[in-house]
């Protein structure tokens, strides 16, 4: 593949990623009242394993070659385990708006990561796309620091999910370059569960009281929020740089207000639209052709952080 040439398979999967992380925000704030964070997370992996694991088998998709295991475990371990895990906790706190914006400073840290460990090209317009869209991202988190909703304690949690995120996109990466996206998202899905697994207890007993919709909802993040969208950003993930990647997922918090609008009646004030239209106009600059053209790096990245 020409890495100048921008890959519409690579394009859509990176949309469905978004979308579907975006839904994930506001299934996690209608499933946390019946599940506690660590709780939710197993949940959601566990389904997300079983979700893999049959496509896997179909498809008769082996395990991962041994350079690829250092990635998954630092990915799993990171991203599917402590950022899931923290980031309920933080949602339990703080609206799904607002943990979506904070959890966005984590384009800038990929970016930061990837120029460092990676040596990700970083051009022009991909700096100003990300401060464009990181100017939305504040004007969305002050339009909504004055309506108790947050705490300082969400906010800390949310930050830490974005170091998480972070670190577990830029261990994934390398990965990456000599397994499969199916691999790398299953295994990775696996070790997270793995990590969760201290609660399994709280998981069995809140299972029984849960309402039916909660359970659902814990359902439907492991099987489309995990197992299929982080599928397409391990395939998008491979085609691009982790900064661009990272870049994209600025239209999540734009997303999450508008679907919290919908969903939970967090109405947005019109603030918040500004800066969410700032968060989009952010991505579309970053992921413009002449992005792509500045910067000519190969489709896979080999070795390990």
């Amino acid at each position: 593949m020409n890495p100048r040439r921008p890959d519409p398979l690579a394009a859509g999967a990176a949309v469905v990623t978004v979308l579907l992380w975006a839904s994930a925000f506001v299934s996690i704030r209608s499933a946390g009242d019946a599940y506690s964070p660590g709780a939710l997370a197993l949940g959601r992996l566990l389904s997300g394993v079983l979700a893999l694991g049959i496509i896997c088998a179909v498809r008769r998709e082996g395990p991962p070659p041994r350079a690829a295991w250092r990635g998954i475990a630092v990915s799993g371990l990171l991203w599917f385990g402590v950022y899931m895990v923290v980031l309920n906790w933080g949602e339990q706190q703080v609206d799904a708006g607002t943990a979506a914006l904070v959890v966005n400073i984590g384009p800038i840290l990929i970016a930061l990561l990837g120029a460092r460990l990676l040596g990700d090209v970083m051009p022009p317009r991909l700096l100003a796309g990300m401060a464009v869209s990181f100017a939305g991202a504040v004007t969305v988190g002050l339009s909504m620091s004055g309506g108790g909703g947050s705490s300082v304690l969400g906010v800390v949690l949310c930050l830490l999910a974005a170091v998480a995120y972070a670190g577990g996109v830029v261990a994934q990466k390398p990965a990456l370059g000599s397994a499969s996206a199916l691999q790398v998202t299953t295994y990775g899905c696996l070790v997270g569960a793995v990590v969760c697994l201290p609660f399994a207890g709280q998981l069995v007993h809140q299972v029984a009281d849960a309402p039916l919709s909660a359970t659902l909802n814990m359902v439907y993040l492991g099987v489309f929020p995990t197992a299929l969208a982080f599928t397409t950003w391990a395939y998008a993930l491979a085609r691009t740089t982790a900064s661009r990647m990272g870049a994209t997922t600025y239209a999540v918090p734009a997303l999450v207000v508008l679907m919290s609008w919908v969903v939970l009646g967090e109405v947005p004030g019109l603030l918040t639209l500004v800066g969410g239209v700032l968060c989009l106009a952010g991505v579309a600059v970053s992921r413009s052709r002449a992005a792509a053209a500045a910067a000519p790096r190969p489709a896979k990245v080999s070795g390990s952080v």
